[in-house]
């Protein structure tokens, strides 16, 4: 699938961006776990907090492929950074798609210059693979919403200027899920917890509380009702960005494998001369190209918005085989694989969150399953 001259020197453009000015912070952003606002700022400068943002508001207004190869290219380097601008892009496609021109021109110039910074609150507590279970309320009241509850593992939770945030305007009827704006500075929003996480260390993850907080009925997205249809419509290019970012971060932890094979001797000889280094590399290298060729099949079906199943296998697979690439990795560096002054230390426990997020490696094989069967 060989990509545009254009798609080459954006691609081009962002990988030396990320090792110019991404890769010698990522350690300490990850230790401290704080996010790097000042590397964001930089993104935003470059256009790519614009990604989904039309041309009309400014913005960069990728197309999927594109959109895909940028996500590859951050996560590469930082996989904080490209799942925080990921969930942006999902909040500026929201009100691109379903906003009307007033959302439009009040958010998204603003958005496309990485301020306000915007959050996605879709899961909570118990419910995470079922949102129809979701509890937070939007009670119309004149000409106002309350809303009522609590969302759990918000990527840019704490760091949101603005929310797309998913509610039911009757708590009792799953079927009355319905998509809402809410400027993180409303009264009766707090941001809760911030979680303690074993990879995505620099991504702040937050709970957000929602305590009789009243916003404009105008700051509805969607018809009442329509909220989960839309949010599935969003996530079919949100999961073609996790399997991006995965393939991304399998690519880094096999270069840094391969390096280290030819550089570390045992038995007078580079340890990628032993042939059970050498095939676990070529396994490796298999497998990331494979993520790599579904991701790209599936960012072009996506443009004809024809992709769901095509997404659903490129983020089952390219979030697997981020996990099995980096666990290889941190085996063919041995010991040193297993403390923090190398990589793929780091690789291998950021992996595991790309099965997760966007939906589960079950739930995307349920999907896959489902189309079988029409």
């Amino acid at each position: 699938m060989k990509l545009t001259a254009e798609q080459e020197l954006i691609r081009d453009t962002i990988r030396e961006f990320v090792e110019a000015e991404v890769h010698d912070r990522v350690a300490e952003a990850d230790e401290n776990q704080q996010f790097p606002e000042d590397v964001w700022d930089e993104l935003a400068e470059l256009g790519f907090a614009g990604l989904t943002v039309p041309e009309e508001y400014g913005g960069f207004d990728a197309d999927e492929v594109t959109y895909s190869l940028i996500n590859e290219e951050i996560a590469r380097g930082h996989l904080s950074l490209a799942t925080a601008l990921s969930v942006h892009c999902l909040a500026t496609s929201c009100i691109s798609e379903f906003g009307d021109e007033d959302h439009r021109e009040e958010w998204l110039p603003a958005m496309n210059e990485g301020r306000p910074v915007g959050a996605f609150a879709l899961s909570e507590a118990h419910a995470g693979s079922d949102p129809g279970a979701m509890t937070t309320e939007a009670r119309l009241d004149g000409d106002e919403y309350v809303i009522n509850g609590k969302k759990q593992w918000i990527t840019n939770g704490a760091r949101a200027g603005v929310i797309v945030l998913f509610a039911k305007t009757d708590r009792d009827d799953r079927d009355t899920v319905t998509q809402f704006l809410v400027p993180a500075d409303t009264d009766g929003v707090e941001v809760g917890k911030k979680e303690d996480k074993l990879g995505l260390r620099a991504s702040d993850t937050t709970t957000l509380i929602f305590e009789d907080a009243r916003i404009p009925a105008s700051y509805r997205l969607t018809e009442v009702g329509r909220g989960l249809k839309a949010a599935f419509s969003i996530l079919t290019g949100g999961r073609i960005a996790i399997a991006s970012q995965a393939t991304g971060l399998a690519q880094a932890a096999l270069e840094d494998a391969i390096e280290y094979a030819n550089e570390r001797e045992q038995f007078g000889q580079p340890i990628i001369e032993h042939q059970a280094i050498a095939h676990k590399l070529a396994d490796m290298q298999t497998k990331v190209q494979a993520a790599r060729l579904l991701t790209r099949d599936a960012a072009r079906q996506n443009e004809e918005r024809v992709a769901p199943m095509a997404a659903s296998m490129a983020k089952y697979f390219a979030s697997e085989t981020a996990v099995d690439v980096a666990t290889e990795a941190v085996q063919v560096y041995g010991g040193y694989g297993y403390t923090k002054d190398f990589d793929v230390e780091r690789y291998y426990r950021d992996a595991k969150i790309t099965t997760i997020y966007e939906g589960t490696s079950e739930i995307q094989k349920e999907i896959i399953a489902r189309h079988l069967r029409d």
